[in-house]
């Protein structure tokens, strides 16, 4: 019995030193944890000092997306015997140089994917990689300072794919105007004068115009986190079916080192795409069901949103 009685206060004994010892870890990192923020919110700072500070400011941080897979006999699908893989990337650069009385900003966005799905069971199949995401967009603005939040400017934004159909369609904005930039990292640009070339070779749906330029653009890093959302629409003045736009959004969050997890979407609305498509689909029917089918045009299009999304480790540069 007293045996019985010393085993039991020495386990109880060994549970309070542990469960103390845990506390007081538990305790210490906290108050580490806390240090760690104080100079994180320092170290921001600092930054956002040199930011501010006139000369060049670079960077870049892009997301990467894969997976592969095999199955063998899975039978409760359409294909049970096949390969599939997808591949995807996105880049984010920005070259920025700011002067007493004048910036220069600098920016791309690319934005491409690769998907594959062999059907070993088909012959006919083919097991090569197709273009599945293709996005391309460059931009320069300059801008004079007239005051501390807005400048007289001039834009110059190229979009178009790379993979497929270079330059078809193709869109090259060129306006002047104003810029308005209320915090460090936020540029408005607002260009009444604007001409929106439209490269493509079908010249029945594509139509270059005189309009509007507006573009919303905001780059941020706040510590492990990299931030960028950027929306650029074309007003055209001579039709509502010409306008366009385009709103991109960047994530990016650092786990260890550079490398951590990323996230980007981006939604678009363009009504001369979407005749194109349309367009494209009504020439591949049959002479007899083109009879039956009514001729796409932009009162009959459907212009859905165009989306996208992609999530896979990202890399800060």
């Amino acid at each position: 019995m007293k045996k019985l009685i010393i085993l039991s206060a020495f386990i109880v004994g060994t549970f309070s030193i542990n469960a103390q010892t845990k506390d007081e870890l538990q305790t210490q990192k906290a108050e580490k944890q806390a240090e760690a923020d104080k100079f994180q919110a320092e170290a921001d700072a600092l930054q956002a000092q040199i930011d501010a500070l006139p000369g060049w400011t670079k960077g870049a941080f892009g997301t990467i997306g894969g997976s592969l897979s095999q199955f063998n006999n899975w039978y409760s699908q359409g294909s049970p015997n096949n390969n599939s893989a997808n591949l995807g990337f996105t880049v984010n650069g920005f070259a920025n140089l700011k002067q007493e009385k004048f910036f220069w900003r600098n920016s791309a966005n690319i934005n491409l994917a690769w998907v594959k799905l062999d059907d070993r069971d088909d012959p006919t199949d083919s097991d090569d990689f197709r273009e599945a995401t293709d996005v391309f967009n460059i931009s320069s603005l300059y801008g004079r300072n007239i005051s501390k939040t807005f400048a007289i400017s001039a834009l110059g934004e190229y979009r178009t794919t790379i993979l497929n159909n270079f330059n078809d369609p193709g869109y090259l904005d060129l306006g002047v105007g104003a810029t308005w930039n209320p915090l460090e990292n936020l540029f408005v640009v607002i260009h009444p004068l604007n001409y929106n070339f439209v490269f493509a070779k079908n010249d029945a749906v594509f139509e270059s115009s005189l309009g509007a330029k507006i573009v919303a653009d905001y780059t941020r890093q706040f510590g492990a986190i990299s931030f960028k959302s950027n929306f650029s629409t074309f007003q055209s003045y001579k039709s509502g079916d010409l306008s366009n736009w385009t709103w991109i959004n960047s994530f990016g969050y650092t786990l260890w080192k550079r490398i951590g997890v990323g996230f980007d979407f981006g939604l678009r609305n363009n009504k001369q795409e979407a005749l194109n498509a349309a367009f494209a689909g009504f020439n591949n029917l049959s002479a007899a069901d083109q009879l039956t089918t009514s001729v796409p045009t932009f009162g009959n299009v459907d212009n859905k949103l165009q989306t996208y999304w992609v999530l896979g480790l990202s890399y800060n540069l």
